[in-house]
């Protein structure tokens, strides 16, 4: 048996600027090349949320299905469905989103019956996965519950990742944004940060300064997402490297590119044992190549790997 990897978020509808219709969400876009990276390894990550019964919210959980996902622990809601997000690209290729989540399913995990049976479960986790996007759809309650589920598989010796994914629109400040994430820090092993994202909560800092930030928060990792720039990796041990970006062959929407990083580096990282650097640097090829196709989530191919590639020993 390979690592539990449990990946709690929410899953949506995405609807595209050309008005065609997929599905995404920051969580289950990194779940989805996550399973490209690792189906070599025979590892499949496990989704938890809550979806809605209806015919739609159930097309789209086959569809995670049939990506190598697991969605054993995705719970039903019958009198929610799945919320939507639009997508608008630039002539450059960046986005905007706008969101309707009124009756989105994943609001009410923890009102469901089923929540405290599936948090036992998930406390089991290897490695567990959080977004600031997750936390901004729950209340203080809620919060306090994801925050014990944490530092359950952190002080189970699990890993405990999280991406800030920082969207103003789901928090009534960055004061409140910062505050759920310092609540969850001291539970939090690898944080993955983007430079965007801290200088919209914070301010903005050089590489160093924001993964020093981050690690003052309890991880004992932080990689810092940088963009066109690369990443800059550091640790609690005073370790610290800075990798450049690939370069793409083309650049068409830059929607899931922190997603899909996330996802190498993870797959690179905590399971295959790379070194931060070789790690980062799987991740921005990862990035490069997904943001050569639209929406969130690219052809198949795309994040697949043949073959076991281990790196570099940290």
């Amino acid at each position: 048996m390979g690592p539990l990897i449990v990946l709690f978020g929410e899953g949506m509808i995405e609807e595209r600027a050309d008005a065609s219709f997929a599905w995404g969400g920051d969580v289950v876009n990194t779940a989805v090349y996550l399973a490209r990276q690792l189906r070599h390894h025979r590892v499949r990550p496990e989704l938890m949320t809550a979806m809605g019964a209806d015919a739609g919210s159930e097309a789209i959980v086959a569809a995670w299905a049939a990506q190598g996902i697991g969605v054993e622990h995705v719970l039903r809601d019958p009198t929610r469905t799945a919320g939507r997000y639009r997508i608008m690209i630039s002539p450059a290729g960046e986005r905007t989103f706008s969101y309707d989540r009124e009756r989105s399913a994943a609001r009410s995990f923890f009102a469901h019956a089923e929540a405290d049976g599936t948090l036992d479960w998930a406390a089991g986790a290897d490695v567990l996965y959080l977004t600031g996007i997750t936390l901004s759809i729950f209340g203080e309650a809620a919060l306090g519950r994801l925050a014990e589920l944490a530092r359950r598989v952190r002080d189970r010796g699990g890993a405990v990742v999280f991406d800030s994914n920082y969207r103003a629109l789901g928090w009534p400040s960055p004061a409140a944004a910062w505050a759920a994430i310092e609540a969850l820090g001291p539970a939090i092993t690898l944080a993955m940060p983007s430079s965007d994202d801290h200088a919209a909560l914070r301010g903005a800092a050089s590489p160093a300064e924001i993964a020093a930030a981050w690690l003052a928060l309890g991880p004992r990792e932080v990689v810092v997402k940088l963009g066109p720039d690369g990443a800059y990796a550091a640790n609690a041990s005073g370790e610290h490297v800075a990798v450049p970006a690939a370069v793409p062959e083309r650049i068409i929407d830059t929607t899931a590119a922190g997603d899909s990083f996330n996802a190498a580096y993870i797959a690179a990282r905590l399971v295959e044992g790379a070194s931060m650097a070789e790690a980062a640097r799987r991740g921005a090829a990862l990035a490069a190549e997904k943001i050569g196709w639209p929406g969130a989530i690219a052809p198949p191919h795309v994040g697949a790997r043949q073959s076991s590639h281990l790196g570099e020993r940290a």
